[in-house]
């Protein structure tokens, strides 16, 4: 969006970026505000980002101008920071040295085999988006436009996936062991476990499991956490007995979820929890909280699993 246009001016041009083969490559959408949702194109790390811009004349009137540029830009948005943006990749080309334009203009742009290190995320205190800028340089006040691109990251789990087991335990009134088939799960995985029931004394009414998402912003000493429960849902009603066993099979494919991001460009983090809640007959509430890791696997997407660089338009 333009300058002007967002303080209420007209502008004396249109800007318009495309994206070569945007049509037939993959989409997502993507949450722009509360009631708003945009689809864009996705892209992986290492393919190149081309396409064409147009800029049209309003009203057959010429345009004096000290240059004309497109830019790839990569940024990371922290909310509480006043929305400052802070830029991890930067590229540029001239597309038109300073003149006049005297009638409407195209122009293509090619950014090969672009670096994208980092997935696309939109979370409460932050937003990773990675988009093309093109800005006409004026002498008052510059024209400018962007684009989004969705980026997807493959970061495979390099350590075991082992399962896990917990116990959760009130002495003398109450011992459950629990535990979950593994600890990394792809975001079209099924969680499966089974709770164990080996001493119950206590009244136990319902019992919840739930997925948290904790996000981390900022440094020390300036830290910001913010947790939000992506799906809760009953896995019991009722008093179990001891001896009793409860199985757990959760689809994840329903979600909205990310994968887990760690420390990105020192800026966030994501993190998911697997939250098991116990509540009485007189509302008090007993949990346990175990980490889980979630992953992005290609063939959930539509590409190769084998798939790196380089990648085929993929309909959505």
């Amino acid at each position: 969006m333009s300058m002007a246009s967002l303080l209420g001016l007209s502008t004396p041009v249109d800007i318009d970026i495309s994206f070569a083969n945007e049509e037939q490559r993959k989409h997502v959408e993507v949450k722009v505000d509360k009631d708003r949702r945009e689809r864009v194109p996705v892209y992986l790390d290492g393919e190149t980002v081309n396409g064409k811009v147009n800029i049209r004349l309003k009203g057959g009137k010429k345009l004096e101008h000290n240059g004309i540029k497109v830019e790839f830009i990569g940024s990371i948005e922290l909310f509480y920071d006043r929305g400052r943006s802070h830029e991890f990749l930067a590229l540029s080309q001239e597309l038109a040295a300073p003149g006049e334009m005297r009638q409407n203009a195209s122009f293509d742009f090619e950014f090969k085999r672009v670096e994208k290190q980092y997935e696309c995320y939109h979370g409460i205190n932050v937003k990773l988006r990675y988009f093309v800028r093109v800005t006409i340089a004026r002498r008052l006040s510059d024209i400018f436009n962007e684009k989004d691109i969705w980026v997807y990251s493959y970061r495979m789990p390099t350590d075991i996936n082992n399962s896990i087991k917990m116990e959760v335990g009130i002495e003398d009134c109450l011992h459950i062991e629990f535990e979950y088939n593994k600890s990394k799960y792809h975001l079209k995985d099924v969680i499966v476990g089974k709770i164990y029931f080996l001493l119950v004394r206590i009244k136990i009414k319902t019992m919840e499991l739930a997925i948290i998402r904790r996000e981390t912003t900022g440094a020390l000493p300036n830290l910001y956490n913010e947790s939000e429960t992506v799906t809760k849902f009953e896995i019991m009603d009722g008093a179990p007995v001891r001896g009793e066993t409860i199985p757990i099979r959760l689809f994840l494919g329903g979600f909205e979820l990310a994968p887990t991001f760690r420390d990105v460009n020192k800026k966030y983090s994501t993190r998911y929890y697997l939250n098991l809640v116990l509540i009485d007959e007189e509302n008090r509430r007993y949990f346990k909280q175990q980490e889980i890791t979630m992953f992005r696997r290609k063939i959930d997407d539509g590409y190769p699993a084998d798939t790196d660089g380089e990648v085929p338009a993929v309909e959505n």
